[in-house]
């Protein structure tokens, strides 16, 4: 028996060892590449299905059509995808191609993923890429939890992106300002299809570069070659994404475009000459959703807002937004216009945020001391960015649609 014993503590003892060699191998090796963000990308779903899986045949069409980086798919939810390996990296990256691997996630098991995604980066990714989608709307605490598990496992200066719905105000409820906040993804890669959304290539930049901007990313457009988009709309597409500053632009995906679309998208086209700027959205009373969420966090870093993050503009939101006008010298609406959102996202940083699906008791309920000149009860701005706080109201809300499949309205 105490021999056994000694070889289970052993086992033990190994199987730790591991499971930190493991964790500490992520770090070490997911140094990954920023620039691979930059100039033109291809997405590929399946890699059998891009010049039937040859790596050489895929490194040289993509070069040949002006293409830097591919995106290949490296896993769904928990799941990792066989298809993504170190070998495939490594011959593309000996013929001078970036790689970034990209993984669909569902929040039904965020450490899982995270560890999903960790995986792909070890594998010799430039850079990784969350696909979240309709399945992470109201899931608050689980972004959080992935995103916090992913750079404990990646460090914190891997390079990673996002790509989710364009529509920031079409989705109240998805946590852009968790995967897009402080310590999570550092580029944005909206899924700007035109076509499934039925507006023009113009309207889907103005609306996305106006609502994506206030989280301070970069913009990296991802445009559609799937349904065939008449060749001038992909012109289009580029011109506008070089007019409003993007340093990058990829397209999905490398199976859906047609000789047409890949001649459109690898065409060199400048800028229009105009520096297109959006301006940011404008929020007031009776508005709701992540938009919100996130000029709380601000306004709360800075002491202006006391209460709980909720995502709903309500009376303390607009008393807070109007103080902050008042000490930035400018009118005092209590709305949150283009130029308040200027000046507050560049004076405060956003509060940061750790959410948790039960409540947890305020911070006066344990005593710790409210901010000074604030009525009881209001937890002080600094105190609260140590906690763990309750998923926002507005996490409950559902979608207005989901525009990159029409009628699909909930």
């Amino acid at each position: 028996m105490r021999g056994l014993a000694i070889c289970l503590a052993a086992a033990l003892i190994a199987g730790a060892t591991a499971a930190g060699a493991l964790a500490a191998d992520h770090r070490a090796r997911a140094t990954g590449d920023p620039t691979a963000f930059e100039g033109d990308g291809m997405w590929i779903w399946y890699v059998s299905k891009a010049k039937e899986g040859d790596p050489g045949r895929i490194a040289a069409q993509a070069r040949r059509r002006g293409m830097e980086t591919v995106f290949v798919k490296a896993g769904d939810g928990a799941d990792t995808w066989r298809q993504f390996t170190p070998g495939l990296v490594a011959r593309l990256h000996a013929k001078g191609i970036n790689v970034c691997a990209w993984h669909y996630v569902y929040g039904s098991d965020p450490v899982g993923e995270a560890r999903v995604s960790a995986e792909a980066a070890s594998r010799g990714a430039d850079c990784l890429v969350i696909d979240a989608e309709s399945e992470y709307e109201g899931r608050y605490a689980q972004a959080s939890t992935y995103v916090t598990e992913l750079r404990r496992l990646v460090g914190p200066d891997y390079p990673i992106g996002l790509a989710a719905f364009p529509y920031v105000h079409y989705h109240p409820a998805f946590p852009y300002s968790v995967f897009l906040g402080p310590g999570a993804a550092t580029f944005n890669l909206p899924q700007m299809y035109w076509r499934a959304i039925g507006d023009s290539v113009g309207k889907v930049f103005s609306i996305t570069y106006t609502y994506n901007g206030v989280y301070g990313r970069p913009i990296l457009p991802l445009g559609q070659l799937y349904s065939n988009p008449p060749r001038r709309q992909v012109l289009r597409f580029r011109r506008l994404a070089a007019d409003y500053g993007a340093a990058g632009v990829s397209w999905w995906s490398w199976q859906h475009a047609s000789r047409r679309g890949w001649r459109a998208a690898s065409r060199r086209v400048g800028s229009g000459g105009v520096r297109r700027v959006a301006p940011y959205p404008e929020l007031g009373e009776g508005a709701a959703g992540d938009l919100v969420v996130w000029a709380q966090e601000h306004l709360a870093s800075g002491g202006y807002y006391g209460k709980a993050v909720t995502g709903r503009y309500r009376s303390s939101t607009t008393g807070a937004v109007a103080a902050f006008q008042t000490a930035a010298g400018l009118p005092r609406t209590g709305v949150l216009d283009s130029p308040t959102w200027t000046a507050l996202l560049a004076a405060l940083d956003p509060q940061p945020v750790s959410w948790r699906r039960r409540p947890t008791a305020p911070a006066h309920a344990r005593g710790v001391p409210t901010a000074p000149g604030h009525a009881r009860g209001l937890v002080h701005a600094r105190t609260a960015a140590r906690e763990p706080m309750r998923v926002p109201a507005s996490a409950r809300l559902p979608a207005r649609e989901d525009e990159l499949e029409p009628g699909r309205a909930r």
